[in-house]
């Protein structure tokens, strides 16, 4: 039985975007007796229209509709914000995905591309981790697990979405990687708080959906990344450095000035072999960063290795 939200006893609301009336109902055959509640629609149309009435806790969706295509409604709904940024999307394929339209998926806001036909034990065990994980970030607007500065969870927050995510790698011997980010110290008094929610704003926009994002910290943050290795860790690293220094100042930051940053990352290729969970990875993310914020000039970004001593408990 799926995770209810707070408070109530409302199932979680799974909605079926697809032009195949078949492909509705055998979803709806493996999820309604799991307590999920189903509402299909064959058309771009008929889910915004859904969505606008209801916000679902997650999303089905064909590649192909009549009236448009799966990538265009996924990156609608992220945009206009119908959705929250928490609400996990399942992209549906008429064959196995390439990677090239795996890619296409994740950056049109998708969570996972699945090829047809679906394998129902992957579907009920992807949307058991995901849609948890999006009641819990619902809960967490109403039990003070957001930072209230920059909108992105708080320390307890991100430590109760980081051991779902562990508890999810783990089960399906996935990798999980963490990035950590913190500007230099001495950011302008005045603008101080602008420039944390501007670097806030960026890591929502940049990151990816699926990714749990927390402020650690007076002027720290740290990304929790699911599926990412260690290199693919630093390359998420490097990315979201390069756009935060990249991006432009808000309105209210009076004279702005630039400031230094500095990233450290580590990730694991199996998190369930790798024989640590989800603090220690924090840990040897945080080693990183203070390799890279000790370091020679010019060495803004350090990945864990194990010769680098990760700070105790």
């Amino acid at each position: 039985m799926p995770t209810t939200t707070t408070g109530s006893m409302r199932p979680p609301v799974v909605l079926i975007a697809s032009k195949q009336e078949w492909t509705g109902r055998s979803l709806e055959s493996i999820l309604a007796p799991r307590g999920y509640v189903v509402f299909k629609t064959y058309t771009r149309r008929g889910a915004l229209e859904r969505v606008h009435r209801e916000p679902p806790d997650a999303l089905v969706i064909d590649v192909q509709l009549p009236d448009g295509d799966g990538y265009e409604l996924c990156r609608e709904l992220r945009a206009q914000q119908l959705i929250t940024p928490s609400t996990p999307i399942l992209l549906t394929m008429p064959q196995a995905p390439v990677r090239r339209e795996t890619l296409a998926a994740l950056r049109a806001g998708a969570w996972e591309c699945l090829g047809e036909p679906l394998d129902a034990e992957e579907v009920l065990s992807i949307l058991g981790v995901f849609v948890p994980a999006k009641l819990d970030a619902d809960r967490a607007r109403l039990e003070g697990l957001i930072d209230q500065v920059t909108g992105l969870y708080n320390l307890r927050g991100l430590t109760r979405r980081a051991h779902e995510l562990g508890a999810y790698a783990v089960r399906r011997r996935a990798p999980l990687g963490c990035v950590l980010l913190a500007p230099d110290p001495g950011l302008d008094g005045p603008n101080e708080a602008a420039v944390l929610r501007r670097i806030a704003a960026t890591l929502n926009a940049t990151a990816r959906p699926s990714d749990a994002i927390g402020r650690l910290g007076p002027n720290g943050f740290a990304v929790l990344a699911a599926g990412a290795d260690a290199r693919q860790a630093r390359q998420l690293a490097e990315r979201l450095g390069s756009a935060i220094l990249a991006a432009p100042p808000f309105e209210e930051e009076a004279s702005p000035r630039p400031f230094g940053l500095h990233a450290g990352c580590h990730g694991v290729s199996d998190f369930h072999a790798a024989g640590i969970d989800t603090v220690e990875l924090m840990l040897r993310a945080t080693a990183a960063l203070q390799k890279a914020q000790t370091g020679p000039a010019g060495t803004w970004l350090r990945g864990f290795t194990e010769d680098d001593a990760a700070p105790s408990h």
